[in-house]
C-alpha cells in the first residue's frame, strides 16, 4: 500500500494531513462538510455523508454547484467499486440547426440554450435508496437549515461570486433570463462579500421539497411542472417530458493499472479516460524526481497528447467511434509515447485504429468510501434561474460542437463531452480512497498529478496537494503556478514550451483525497489550499 510520511511537507502548506478511525468527509467548504460529518454521527454511513455535503454545498458555495446541475460518483461498498452517471443529455426538440439559426456559430455559454436535463437531484436519491441507512430526508436538513437561516460566505466562494456577477452583468442586456439570477444571488445587485450572512428562503423551500419528495418532484412532480412553464414561457428547450424521462445510470468504472495501483475513473462521456491515458504514456517512464523540468515536460506532452485524442474521440457512450479499450491499449500507449521527444509539440490526436466543479471524498468505520463530484460547469452555469426556487441550471451543454461531422456533435437527447470526473484508487481488489480535483479541464490533469504524488513520489495526501502544479492550456501554451521553482519554467521554455506564470491559483483545481490504512482502517486525509477546504471526522 501507499507509504508516506505524515511529517514531511515539501511544499508550503496551510495545513497538516488529518487522521480519523470512525469517519472523515473533505470538502471545499467548512459548513457543508460538517453537514456530512453529522450524519455519521447520527448512524448514517459514506454514502448518507456524501449526499448530505453535496446538498449542502449547492448552498454555501453555489458558485461551483447548483441543484440543476450534473453529478457522478464512484462508491465502494463491501470490497466492490460502483460508478453513477448522473449527468443529462440534450433536450430532444433542440438541434444544430436551430442553435444556428438563433445566430450562434458555436454553442453559447448564458442562456437556455447550453441548458441539459439537470443530474444531481437524481444523484441524490438513487445514492441513498442504493447505499444509504439513514431516511433521505434527513440528509438534506442541514442543507435546508444553511439556506433558510442563513450562512457566512466563505473567502474563496466570495470571490468567485464576485467574478460571476461581472461575467453576467456583461450579458445581462443581451440574456433576459439572467435577471433571475440577479434576484436570487445577489444583494441589491451585489455578490455578498467574505463573512456576510446570505439567506435563500426559497433554495430551502425547494430543498425541503426535494426531501419529502425524494426528489421525484423535481422530474415529474410540481418543480417539474414549474420549470417547464417557465422553459416555454422564455424561450428555452427543456419539456417536461425531458425531465420525466430521465433517470440516472449505474456503469462499470473504468480502470488502469499504474505500477500496481487500480486508477478507476468513470466511463464516457466523462473525461476521466483522458487521465488514464495518460497515466499509460507515462508508465514507460522512471521518475525519481518530482520537481524537475524533465518530468514536467514528458508530464505535459502526454497529457497533451491524451487530451488531443479525447477531445477528437470522446462523447456519449452511444456515439463513440473507437472504443475505450482501443484507447486505453498498451500498444497505443507505447505508440503515442514513442512520439514525445526532448521538445514541446503541437497536440494531435491519433488513430488507436490503424494497428492496434465541488468534489467531496468521504469514508467511515466501516470501509464504505465515495468519491463524489457535482457541478453546474461555468461557475453558476447558464444563469438561468427558475424564479423563487433557488434552482440554477447548468451549461453543460455549451461543450457539444455544431459540427454535425465531430463526435460530439449536438443532437437531440444526447449527453455530451463531460468534464467532471470523480477518482479512485486501489490496490490488489483492496480500497486505497477516493481522490479528486475540480476545475473543468483542469480535472484529468489533476487527477494524473494526484497518482503521481502519491504512488510515485511518496507524498502523503496533504503534501501532494501542497505541491505546485501544471496545466496544459492548449496549442502549446502550459502553465505552472507562481509558487513552483522558476528553473521549471526556464527549463520548459527552453524546450519549447509557451510558459505563462499563474497568478490566480484558484484556475489550477480543488481536491480532495482520503486514503485508508487497509490493516487498521486508520484514515488519512488532506483539503485543498487553495480553496475554502475543510476536513471533518469523527
Amino acid at each position: 500500500m501507499l507509504s508516506f510520511s505524515a511529517h514531511e511537507y515539501p511544499y508550503a502548506s496551510q495545513r497538516q494531513s488529518v487522521f480519523a478511525r470512525n469517519g472523515m468527509v473533505a470538502a471545499s467548504q467548512p459548513l457543508a462538510a460538517e453537514a456530512g460529518i453529522a450524519m455519521l454521527r447520527a448512524g448514517g454511513n459514506a454514502i448518507d455523508a456524501a449526499i448530505a455535503t453535496a446538498a449542502a454545498l449547492t448552498v454555501v458555495e453555489p458558485t461551483g454547484c447548483a441543484i440543476g446541475g450534473d453529478a457522478f460518483a464512484l462508491v465502494w461498498v463491501k470490497d466492490q467499486l460502483h460508478g453513477l452517471d448522473a449527468s443529462g443529455h440534450a433536450p430532444a426538440s433542440i438541434s444544430i440547426d436551430k442553435v444556428k439559426a438563433a445566430g450562434f456559430e458555436k454553442m453559447p455559454v448564458h442562456g437556455w440554450l447550453p441548458v441539459t436535463v439537470p443530474g444531481i437531484p437524481s444523484a441524490w436519491a438513487e445514492l441513498s435508496a442504493r447505499f444509504g441507512k439513514l431516511p433521505f430526508a434527513d440528509l438534506l436538513q442541514p442543507a435546508i437549515a444553511l439556506a433558510r437561516d442563513g450562512f457566512p460566505v466563505s473567502p474563496v466562494v466570495a470571490y468567485q461570486w464576485e467574478i460571476a456577477r461581472q461575467e453576467y452583468q456583461q450579458s445581462r442586456a443581451a440574456v433576459p433570463a439572467l435577471e433571475a439570477w440577479f434576484d436570487t444571488f445577489t444583494v441589491d445587485g451585489k455578490a455578498p462579500r467574505a463573512g456576510q450572512l446570505f439567506r435563500n428562503p426559497a433554495q430551502a423551500k425547494t430543498l425541503a421539497e426535494l426531501a419529502e419528495t425524494k426528489c421525484d418532484s423535481f422530474y415529474r412532480g410540481a418543480l417539474a411542472q414549474r420549470l417547464a412553464e417557465h422553459s416555454a414561457a422564455t424561450g428555452g428547450e427543456l419539456s417536461a417530458a425531458d425531465l420525466a424521462g430521465y433517470k440516472p445510470k449505474w456503469v462499470e468504472p473504468i480502470k488502469t493499472n499504474y505500477r500496481g495501483y487500480d486508477v478507476w475513473e468513470i466511463p464516457p462521456a466523462g473525461q476521466g479516460l483522458i487521465a488514464l491515458m495518460t497515466l499509460n504514456i507515462l508508465q514507460g517512464y522512471d521518475f525519481d524526481q518530482r520537481d524537475s523540468q524533465l518530468t514536467w515536460h514528458r508530464q505535459l506532452e502526454a497529457m497533451k497528447k491524451a487530451y488531443a485524442d479525447g477531445l477528437h474521440y470522446i462523447t456519449d457512450a452511444e456515439h463513440m467511434r473507437v472504443s475505450t479499450a482501443a484507447l486505453l491499449s498498451d500498444d497505443y500507449a507505447a505508440r503515442r509515447r514513442a512520439e514525445i521527444s526532448d521538445q514541446a509539440a503541437e497536440p494531435k490526436h491519433g488513430d488507436p485504429l490503424s494497428s492496434g466543479t465541488v468534489y467531496i471524498a468521504t469514508a467511515d468505520g466501516e470501509g464504505n468510501m465515495v468519491s463524489f463530484i457535482q457541478s453546474a460547469y461555468h461557475g453558476f452555469g447558464s444563469g438561468v434561474v427558475l424564479p423563487d426556487s433557488g434552482i440554477g441550471l447548468q451549461n453543460r451543454g455549451s461543450e457539444f460542437s455544431l459540427d454535425p461531422a465531430h463526435s460530439n456533435a449536438l443532437a437531440p437527447g444526447k449527453k455530451t463531452f463531460h468534464t467532471i470526473i470523480p477518482g479512485f484508487l486501489s490496490k490488489d481488489g483492496v480500497a486505497v480512497g477516493p481522490f479528486g480535483v475540480m476545475g473543468g479541464y483542469m480535472q484529468p490533469q489533476g487527477h494524473v498529478q494526484m497518482v503521481m504524488n502519491l504512488v510515485d513520489f511518496g507524498l502523503n495526501p496533504q503534501a501532494a496537494l501542497d505541491a505546485p502544479r501544471w496545466q496544459w492550456l492548449g496549442g502549446m501554451k502550459v502553465g505552472i503556478e507562481q509558487h513552483a521553482n522558476r528553473d521549471l519554467a526556464f527549463g520548459l521554455a527552453r524546450r519549447g514550451h509557451e510558459v505563462e506564470i499563474a497568478c490566480d491559483l484558484t484556475d489550477y483545481g480543488r481536491g480532495q483525497i482520503i486514503v485508508r490504512d487497509p490493516e487498521t482502517g486508520v484514515l488519512c486525509g488532506g483539503t485543498e489550499p487553495r480553496a475554502d477546504s475543510h476536513i471533518a471526522v469523527c
